[in-house]
């Protein structure tokens, strides 16, 4: 049974930072792709990052590019997003998944290329 849980989130002041975790289990994790997706309240869930399996290629939402860095331990069979420069528009619930292949499927962006997902962990920025 594979289970993906977040840990990480909390309540920042815009400009401050955190670091997301998850760790996933009951799949072999070093074999997939893994991605981080958010969603706030009233819209869709958008694409945040995605890190192929061997840790080597990464892609990142433009809203995120130069102030988000995903990596992964596959030693440990975790995915962080740590998250600099926070903004309140980064406030949203942030969902970790994993990729059905090694690689992040194009578009990377597009939920229905992952199949487990976690339950999610809360970010609120406020200014």
């Amino acid at each position: 049974q594979v289970q993906v849980v977040e840990s990480g989130g909390g309540l920042v002041q815009a400009g401050g930072s955190l670091r997301l975790s998850c760790t996933a289990s009951g799949l072999t994790f070093d074999s997939y792709a893994m991605g981080w997706f958010r969603q706030a309240p009233g819209k869709e869930r958008e694409g945040v990052s995605c890190i192929r399996a061997s840790g080597g290629t990464t892609y990142y939402a433009a809203s995120v590019k130069g102030r988000f860095t995903i990596s992964r331990d596959n030693a440990k069979n975790t995915l962080y997003l740590q998250m600099n420069s926070l903004k309140p528009d980064d406030t949203a619930m942030y969902y970790c998944a994993t990729n059905a292949r090694e690689i992040c499927l194009a578009p990377w962006s597009n939920p229905k290329y992952y199949n487990y997902w976690g339950q999610g962990t809360q970010v609120t920025v406020y200014s």
